[in-house]
């Protein structure tokens, strides 16, 4: 369990970014969330404590400084720690350049973690949003402003940490997984990468491999199945459905490439998996309802 002050919009006049909740917890030992999928970006700061925070086959073990950045449609799971349970804010939001913007903090689906001195100015950000629950005009443009220092007290704290000034091969490589992320669900090929980033496919071979350990068609191929995977444990997607949202028109090219990475075919994995989420599912629903079943804005409140 978790003692949380929440504040939860249901819609913004803004398009371009936007909040959608915001809130503030201090959660029991081994407290947990998920595996869920939401359906717009979350950023969590960690005030105090540890936990773990896991997307995927990868797990972060995090600390009081740290943060993780939850994307939409991505199936995560955290947690706090037995003996430090963690206490943490968190802002949900959206928009049309929301994830462009994330960019600009060095926040993407290759980079899920960030580590900042800004915490105080982040929580008094936070209890200021809260503030605003009247719902009137003043408050909205408020909220809005308030957004925006958010971001840019992470942005400064980049800058002031040197990582503003990145190398160009790392340039090249973030680009190139925005690139991917973005398009993974078309025909896209690594020559469409390079293409994309003015460059051949020698160098971003070499780009790749200096910054990941791998080629961009393994990394391509990768998150391509890893897609699936969320796909096929929380949808009811038929297999076919599934290849082609993730960028294979030939489904049993999909299926065998799925089951070289994985080790079984996807309805082998999805019968497996399906179980295991649902039992999550089940243990969490009541805290899934309180937070999905408001509607309208509604003024801050303490949760048990």
């Amino acid at each position: 369990m978790e003692n949380a002050f929440v504040l939860e919009l249901s819609e913004s006049k803004f398009k371009d970014l936007f909040v959608c909740f915001c809130g503030y917890a201090q959660c029991e030992p081994l407290h947990s969330f998920g595996p869920a999928v939401r359906p717009n970006y979350l950023l969590h700061y960690i005030i105090d404590g540890r936990g773990c925070y896991q997307v995927g086959d990868h797990r972060y073990y995090l600390e009081a400084g740290e943060g993780f950045l939850i994307e939409p449609d991505v199936l995560t799971f955290y947690q706090a720690d037995q003996k430090e349970p963690w206490s943490y804010l968190w802002i949900g939001f959206a928009g049309r350049r929301a994830g462009e913007y994330l960019e600009d903090l060095g926040l993407n689906g290759g980079q899920l973690t960030f580590r900042t001195k800004q915490g105080r100015e982040l929580k008094r950000l936070i209890l200021q949003m809260m503030k605003c629950s009247d719902g009137s005009l003043t408050s909205q443009y408020r909220l809005q402003s308030l957004l925006y220092a958010f971001f840019a007290a992470l942005a400064g704290d980049r800058q002031e940490a040197g990582e503003a000034v990145q190398s160009q091969e790392n340039f090249y490589v973030e680009r190139a997984i925005g690139y991917i992320r973005n398009h993974y669900a078309s025909q896209i090929k690594v020559t469409d990468i390079a293409n994309y980033l003015c460059v051949n496919r020698s160098y971003l071979y070499k780009l790749f491999q200096n910054s990941l350990q791998m080629s961009p068609q393994e990394f391509l191929t990768r998150f391509r199945l890893s897609r699936a995977k969320e796909l096929l444990t929380t949808t009811q997607l038929s297999v076919e459905n599934v290849a082609f949202s993730c960028g294979y028109q030939d489904a049993l090219v999909f299926s065998k490439a799925f089951k070289r990475n994985t080790g079984c075919i996807p309805t082998a994995y999805r019968t497996e998996h399906w179980r295991a989420t649902r039992r999550h599912y089940e243990e969490n629903r009541e805290l899934l309802e309180e937070l999905m079943q408001e509607d309208s804005l509604r003024k801050l409140q303490v949760r048990g």
